[in-house]
């Protein structure tokens, strides 16, 4: 029985992750003459389901894996520069309950940081806030146990906030600035708008919504035919 539980927990883990590289492609496009999408002045919207994750300092990345060990880049993310790693660490939190198989993405981050869905959270028996990545003061923390050490993270498990990447061309077009919120309106079976997306807006980014397994599963993600992005009023 217990080996099956393991195996189980994998399989999910690695789906999960297939989620997090294939992007739904959304925003219905229109031919031209020439065989072109046209979007009727908006971009295509890529709007990704972002798995149980962590990311890693090259100290623990040494910890876990070996001495000189370097992240090995298993799937290229939708972002330019980022990926899946072959990597995987178990995640342990109170009272010894654990998620087996957590995937490392890289590069590497000055501080380590395990994002969650609220669902993952609960099995862990850790009360993640919401936070947006990297802003993990007076998080809690959890074990990581890889095939070479352990680490004993003192901070930064959280539920990632919802959110979409956007290049300053992108943010020109919608009327909005890095640090704005704006909504995602998801037409599916399960249609729902999801409030409240935090726009990271950069030099070079592509147009990307990320949400948690949660809100995908929730919105039934995987069978919706248009998203739209919604500046509020």
């Amino acid at each position: 029985m217990g080996n099956s539980t393991m195996i189980t927990a994998a399989q999910l883990d690695r789906h999960q992750i297939e989620q997090i590289v294939r992007g739904v492609v959304l925003g219905i496009a229109k031919k031209d003459g020439l065989g072109s999408p046209s979007y009727g002045g908006e971009r295509e919207l890529v709007v990704s389901i972002s798995a149980r994750h962590c990311h890693l300092t090259d100290e623990h990345v040494e910890i876990l894996f070996g001495p000189g060990h370097k992240l090995t880049p298993e799937k290229p993310l939708y972002q330019d520069g980022f990926f899946a790693a072959a990597e995987t660490v178990m995640v342990v939190g109170p009272r010894r309950r654990m998620l087996p198989s957590v995937r490392v993405l890289g590069p590497t981050r000055p501080a380590s940081q395990v994002e969650l869905a609220f669902t993952d959270a609960i099995s862990l028996g850790i009360e993640a806030p919401v936070r947006a990545s990297g802003k993990i003061d007076g998080t809690p923390g959890c074990v990581l146990v890889g095939p070479k050490g352990v680490v004993d993270l003192k901070q930064g498990v959280i539920r990632a906030e919802r959110h979409v990447h956007m290049n300053f061309d992108d943010a020109a077009r919608y009327g909005v600035k890095n640090g704005d919120r704006m909504n995602l309106r998801i037409h599916s079976t399960c249609g729902v708008v999801f409030e409240d997306l935090l726009v990271r807006a950069d030099a070079t980014s592509k147009l990307e919504v990320h949400i948690d397994t949660d809100e995908g599963n929730a919105a039934d993600l995987e069978n919706a035919i248009r998203c739209e992005l919604i500046k509020p009023r």
